[in-house]
């Protein structure tokens, strides 16, 4: 088979592009039922899902109109700089710009962004493979495990981890450097890693591991210029992604952390890596493992192809280093992963800066599950080179996707009916007063999740919102919550007002049957203006 430090440079193994077509059906089998009716079947039961479709939405709105400003969405006003208490997601919000800018909805944006990142991190997994190996074939498996493992399945409401196709890609960048320095190389390698930057601060984190193992090993074979190679791309990746991330740094300079103890609480633990939600693995893991949030098996098919990978297949010169690349990744990918029940985490923490901005080190654990799908794809390789007619390679191949395939299959996904954002919210657009709106009831912070339907609310009219929800809670929410969660008492509503608040959405529908008492009260108020109401239970009043 063709190896890349035998075979020239940039030779494409053929077919390409139609492999797009396979993880598309992939994609779409996975996420079933969304692709049924992607502007109705949305993923809003997760808050996450609200915040990512309001995440693209707002970076799509103030582009255009205000660049120097996009990262101070309008939630949680008027807290600047809102956009960075979550991941960035510039690159799926300029793919889902068009759907907007058309009048699509933020859901239809979202979802069919979810479908573009599966595809293009599964073809990705193949892009590796197809040009370690020479076989496309053997690259469909790798791309299908890349994306398709229940790790991002369990995770679809997460928009940024679907788009994970940089970290093949990084690793192939920085293999292909550690081979021989090509400026092509160097800048195709910055140019992955500023995607990254772009995209996720969690995804950055494990590229930023990929190009440091990379390094480690040019250095221990003394190829200082490959390791200055790689370094140099990773700095002009970073520069590149510089107007992305200096809004990171200077929250992070204001002193904002993640204590080590909430880091404790989004760690994987070993039964992660032994827990599946697939149809075939539910049954048996749920008797043994119980950590149905941080999945990480890489599934049985997987993990065989691997090992195949890792002790039978023979490649190139280049061959036993990627071994070490990739197996060095998945090790430090489960060890971090572990979080803080690890003396290694606990030490980085302090002396790494940029990893006490990160929540869920369980996270890292994606890293292995890489580095599994491109073992898997030389294992098949492996395999395929043991056949004897292409016919039954093919078959092989055929099977080998299958059985990945069901491995992790959990489809269909639960999804939410959505029609569109309530028509009330037009009042707001519409108004050229100013306005500070406040939506109730406003949950107290440890429930600050119930937000996220207000938060995609949001996009009807970009107007400032005190509400919101994030990766992170400012401290300005959790003081309003103390007093805003009684609304209508008179002593929230006065508080609301010294606050600077104008105006205020009741949702009458989450009031219960307390919602009578809501609307009798706000009746006796001289100091509040109905100014519409619809039959969902929203009612809009203005402060006089």
């Amino acid at each position: 088979m063709a190896d890349l430090e035998t075979s020239p440079p940039y030779v494409r193994p053929s077919p390409q592009y139609s492999h797009l077509g396979i993880f598309l059906a992939l994609a779409i089998l996975h996420t079933w039922p969304i692709a049924s009716a992607p502007w109705r079947h949305s993923l809003n039961h997760n808050a996450d899902a609200q915040l990512c479709a309001w995440t693209i939405s707002w970076i799509a709105h103030a582009l255009p109109r205000d660049p120097i400003h996009v990262f101070d969405g309008n939630i949680f006003a008027p807290e600047p700089a809102t956009l960075t208490y979550s991941e960035p997601m510039v690159p799926q919000a300029l793919m889902a710009a068009p759907v907007l800018w058309l009048g699509g909805s933020p859901v239809l944006a979202f979802n069919l962004v979810l479908i573009a990142g599966l595809v293009l991190t599964a073809w990705s997994g193949w892009f590796v493979v197809a040009r370690w190996t020479g076989s496309s074939r053997a690259g469909l498996v790798a791309g299908a495990l890349a994306a398709f493992n229940v790790h991002l399945l369990t995770r679809l409401p997460h928009l940024q981890a679907a788009h994970a196709w940089t970290l093949p890609v990084t690793v192939y960048f920085a293999d292909r450097l550690l081979n021989r320095i090509a400026v092509r190389d160097v800048v195709l390698l910055a140019l992955a890693i500023g995607a990254t930057a772009a995209n996720s601060v969690y995804w950055l984190a494990l590229v930023g591991l990929v190009v440091t193992v990379a390094i480690t090993i040019a250095i221990s074979t003394r190829r200082w210029r490959h390791a200055l190679a790689i370094a140099g791309a990773s700095c002009l990746g970073l520069t590149l992604a510089a107007p992305v991330l200096m809004p990171y740094v200077r929250v992070a300079g204001s002193g904002a952390t993640r204590p080590i103890e909430v880091v404790a609480q989004f760690s994987a633990t070993p039964a992660g890596y032994l827990t599946s939600t697939s149809h075939v693995h539910r049954g048996w893991s749920a008797m043994f493992f119980r950590d149905d949030v941080n999945v990480l098996f890489a599934g049985i098919v997987a993990l065989t192809l691997a090992g195949i990978g890792t002790f039978a297949f023979r490649g190139g010169s280049g061959h036993r280093r990627r071994i070490v690349l990739l197996v060095a990744l998945a090790a430090i990918g489960i060890v971090l992963s572990f979080g803080p029940s690890t003396p290694i985490y606990r030490s980085l923490y302090e002396w790494v800066l940029p990893l006490r901005g990160l929540r869920a080190a369980a996270r890292f654990g994606f890293l292995y599950l890489i580095a599994v799908a491109l073992l898997a794809g030389l294992g098949v390789a492996w395999l395929e080179q043991r056949r004897t007619s292409t016919r039954s390679g093919t078959a092989l191949v055929a099977v080998l996707l299958a059985g990945v395939t069901i491995e992790v299959w959990q489809s269909p996904i639960r999804t939410q009916p959505f029609d569109r954002v309530p028509s009330i919210y037009a009042l707001l657009a519409e108004t050229s007063e100013p306005v500070m709106l406040v939506e109730v009831p406003f949950y107290p912070a440890d429930a600050v999740f119930e937000n996220g339907e207000y938060v995609l609310n949001a996009t009807a009219h970009w107007k400032p919102v005190m509400n919101g929800t994030s990766g992170a809670t400012p401290t300005s929410y959790r003081r309003r919550a103390e007093s805003f969660w009684y609304f209508p008492r008179d002593w929230a509503i006065a508080a609301m007002k010294r606050e600077g608040a104008t105006h205020v959405m009741v949702h009458l529908e989450r009031f219960g049957s307390e919602a009578r008492e809501v609307v009798a009260a706000l009746a006796d108020r001289h100091d509040l203006q109905l100014l519409g109401a619809d039959a969902q239970g929203h009612r809009l009043y203005k402060f006089k």
